[in-house]
């Protein structure tokens, strides 16, 4: 290592909310430092962008660099930490480097896109080690609600960084490899420099519920329940989907599998493993041979998504799946936050179709994937590093765990965002830089920028709709013709019952007429003078000013 060499942390996404998760670590010289990419994650929209679905990290930062850039390691196969890299690794070209249940997630989400033909995953198993010159990277077995989880040992001439992913402590996850408290301490001897740590469920105290006590409650409500059962939960929770197929079994009932995302998820655990033992699910077509009391479904959309298998069977819209009184529906789930309405609905359709549902506020059918305060306690307290960065959370959940972290003892608390150049070592830590950072979402099939006209006009639009406006124009100033007007996204009438194509016809043709004959041979001046007037005429009886469009043609 030279005077010159520095080893730094810099968040693209992650840390201010909880998903999109995108870091990398950067080493050496400050114009000539090699890079590591750690996940490549996206986030859902909020239901009111119109139009708009998924939101991920906008990695300009990253592609400026990506000559230098060694390689992108994913902790886990969640959508946050790897559903952006279908459309991000384009700009990077950067080797890959997953785990083989990620990686075959990963493969079977993109199916016959072109990235699935360019993109080759490198797997890596849990507990290996990566040498990626000048970083070595050790993929440490944590628990979650996936698979093949990871926390990562990045160590560097300058330290080692404990890069934590999403985890848990949980003695019996149910299936796959408990968080290996044995190696974090192991590392904690050796000297952890930072770490980087997820703040999830640092509001809650305590530790997390066990994978094992979630199972044994599904068993108890499965085999007391009569009629059909359905239980909804994350489709990657392969933990809990072989919890419930246990459970069933137990109470002499078949699995039927209803959603996509669902099949996906089988066909990869069932390539690793992870379902040795449990005889194979059932198609849909399986659906009417079988009794009431004969089956259990495994369902898709737990949190509410509109076009999933939970609410077409809440709408009885689904074609094939209906319920009736009686039948039990669990919500082996926790409703992320922002999801709560669609929820809701869904509970009150089956409600009132007869259904006894079940969530995690009346029994304990879910629980989280991510550590409590006691928990992250446990985890300063096995690595004891020098330098705490709080990740993964919101503003609130960043503040709080930087608190339990000064309180567990850690030197320097450096409370970063998304953006910030973080200084590890040498000296003292510190945010010495910002670099270009936002969001990008997609958009049909393009990527644009979050903020970008088209769709904050869109926005607009779903707000308070569009007035489309064509009139010709003769040489003489005279309007040639009937003007064409549409109507898109306003009420036809008034809460003063007054009739709004009425009043922008008059205001249309009272502004034209005023305008003296030269002025209406000016095209622009009329179409901006007509746009003015309509959506102030209209603000004035509505409330609201809509778009307005005005093409003036000259004959």
């Amino acid at each position: 290592m030279t005077d010159a060499d520095e080893l730094v942390f810099v968040p693209l996404g992650g840390l201010g909310e909880i998903g999109m998760n995108l870091a990398l670590y950067g080493f050496g010289p400050r114009r000539r430092r090699k890079w590591l990419m750690v996940d490549c994650g996206l986030t859902f929209a909020e239901p009111e962008r119109a139009g708009i679905e998924i939101i991920m990290p906008d990695p300009q930062f990253a592609e400026k660099i990506k000559r230098d850039l060694v390689g992108l390691v994913i902790t886990h196969g969640h959508e946050d930490h790897i559903g952006a890299l279908a459309d991000l690794w384009p700009k990077l070209e950067c080797p890959v480097y997953a785990t083989p249940f990620a990686a075959g997630l990963f493969a079977t989400r993109t199916g016959t896109e072109a990235i699935a033909s360019e993109l080759r995953i490198n797997p890596v198993a849990q507990g290996s080690r990566l040498a990626l010159d000048p970083f070595d990277v050790e993929f440490i077995p944590v628990a979650h609600s996936i698979p093949e989880s990871c926390a990562l040992a990045i160590r560097t001439p300058c330290g080692t960084v404990l890069h934590s992913g999403d985890w848990k402590i949980d003695p019996d996850p149910g299936l796959g490899k408990p968080t290996d408290a044995k190696r974090l301490v192991e590392i904690g001897n050796e000297g952890v420099l930072a770490l980087v740590c997820d703040s999830t469920n640092v509001l809650r105290e305590g530790t997390s519920p066990s994978e094992a006590e979630v199972a044994r409650t599904l068993r108890d409500i499965i085999v007391k329940a009569r009629g059909r059962v359905v239980v909804t939960t994350f489709a990657s929770n392969v933990a809990r989907m072989r919890a419930v197929a246990e459970a069933a079994h137990a109470a002499r009932r078949k699995i039927i599998l209803v959603g996509r995302a669902m099949e996906r998820v089988v066909a990869v655990a069932r390539d690793c493993g992870y379902l040795d033992g449990i005889e194979e699910f059932l198609s849909l077509d399986s659906y009417s041979d079988l009794d009431r009391d004969e089956v259990v479904l495994l369902a898709t959309g737990s949190q509410g998504e509109r076009r999933a298998a939970m609410a077409r069977i809440s709408e009885e819209d689904h074609p094939i799946v209906r319920l009736a009184a009686g039948d039990t529906v669990i919500f082996s789930s926790r409703t992320i936050p922002g999801n709560e309405r669609e929820v809701q609905r869904i509970v009150n359709n089956l409600v009132k179709q007869g259904a006894e549902v079940v969530t995690d506020r009346t029994a304990l059918v879910h629980a989280s994937g991510h550590p409590r305060r006691g928990e992250v306690a446990k985890f300063y307290e096995w690595l004891r590093p020098k330098i705490a960065v709080p990740a993964h959370g919101e503003e609130l959940h960043l503040e709080e765990h930087a608190r339990l972290a000064a309180a567990c003892g850690v030197a320097h608390v450096v409370k970063a965002r998304d953006g910030d150049v973080v200084l590890l070592a040498p000296g003292t830590p510190s945010i010495i830089d910002q670099v270009p950072h936002g969001r990008l979402c997609r958009d049909g099939n393009a990527l644009v920028a979050l903020d970008d006209e088209a769709i904050q006009s869109r926005q607009r639009l779903a707000f308070a709709g569009i007035v489309t406006i064509a009139l010709a124009v003769d040489g003489k100033g005279a309007m040639a013709g009937v003007p064409d007007v549409v109507l898109a996204g306003l009420p036809a009438k008034t809460r003063a019952g007054l009739m709004l194509d009425e009043i922008v016809d008059a205001a249309l043709f009272e502004t034209f007429d005023a305008l003296p004959r030269p002025q209406r041979r000016d095209a622009d001046l009329v179409s901006g003078s007509i746009e003015k007037a309509v959506r102030a005429a209209v603000a004035a009886a509505w409330g609201k000013k809509p778009t307005v469009h005005v093409l003036v043609v000259e004959v």
